[in-house]
């Protein structure tokens, strides 16, 4: 890569960096701690599947938005603070090693390297300075006399919210944008992807890999698990077909 001066690189987190969904991380932690149900986690666990194989939609993260904004209202910030360290456990070894040394090429080039997640600011940070990047754009939790208060400080970082916040970031740092790369999964990113000159598509769901074609953008696959569970699928149904096979050979040499 070139050496770039003042431009960044801007990697999305879920589906993106790593397989599948952190919150699903999370979730698992706040069960342990009591602030969910197993029954909720058993729900998480499913949308989580379904995200690895579709990626996500307007519903489901507005669900999982006013989800967390309902558990966390409340509990103190040291909490969930402590929680940091294995939420970190079950994501680092999900992250995409092709995606880690792209990021560091980037540096390497000269480019400031950032997480831009919906997940919360302070993970996003933890998880940037784990991983030498530069910084991370998330969104900023609400607190008052040291609990959540379940509502957010700034903008949700999504859609729109994400290229806002990485735009004010840019402006902040004096990263030239035209210059930059942007990293993602979904459609919503587009926002998010259309403020810098390089946007890539990284895992796109359908909207995103339809955009990507008529834009020509550089597309990056390393999700398996829909390949793996069609390999499945196709062994099972020949399994089927073969037992089947065997069942109706059988009784007609038995009338035989």
């Amino acid at each position: 890569m070139a050496s770039a001066g003042t431009a960044g690189a801007f990697f999305d987190l879920d589906r993106t960096l790593m397989a599948g969904s952190s919150g699903l991380h999370w979730a698992r932690e706040a069960r342990r701690a009591g602030l969910i149900s197993r029954r909720r986690l058993a729900l998480d666990a499913w949308e989580n599947l379904k995200f690895r194989l579709r990626g996500s939609t307007d519903q489901a993260t507005e669900a999982v938005r006013k989800r967390l904004s309902e558990t966390i209202a409340g509990v103190p910030v040291a909490h969930l603070q402590r929680m940091g360290p294995h939420v970190l456990a079950g994501v680092l070894p999900r992250l995409y090693t092709q995606m880690l040394e792209l990021a560091w090429e980037h540096q390497d080039a000269g480019r400031r390297v950032y997480i831009c997640t919906a997940a919360s600011q302070d993970m996003a940070s933890t998880l940037a300075t784990v991983l030498g990047f530069d910084g991370a754009v998330g969104t900023r939790l609400e607190i008052v006399d040291g609990r959540y208060t379940g509502g957010v400080s700034g903008p949700f970082s999504y859609r729109e919210g994400k290229a806002r916040a990485v735009r004010e970031l840019a402006q902040a740092q004096g990263l030239d944008l035209a210059a930059s790369y942007a990293y993602s999964d979904s459609e919503s990113d587009l926002p998010f992807l259309r403020a810098v000159g390089h946007p890539v598509a990284v895992n796109p769901d359908a909207e995103l890999a339809r955009v990507a074609r008529e834009q020509g953008w550089e597309v990056l696959r390393f999700e398996r698990l829909g390949r793996r569970l069609k390999v499945l699928g196709a062994a099972l149904a020949a399994a089927v077909v073969g037992t089947a096979g065997r069942s109706v050979a059988g009784r007609r040499r038995g009338r035989g």
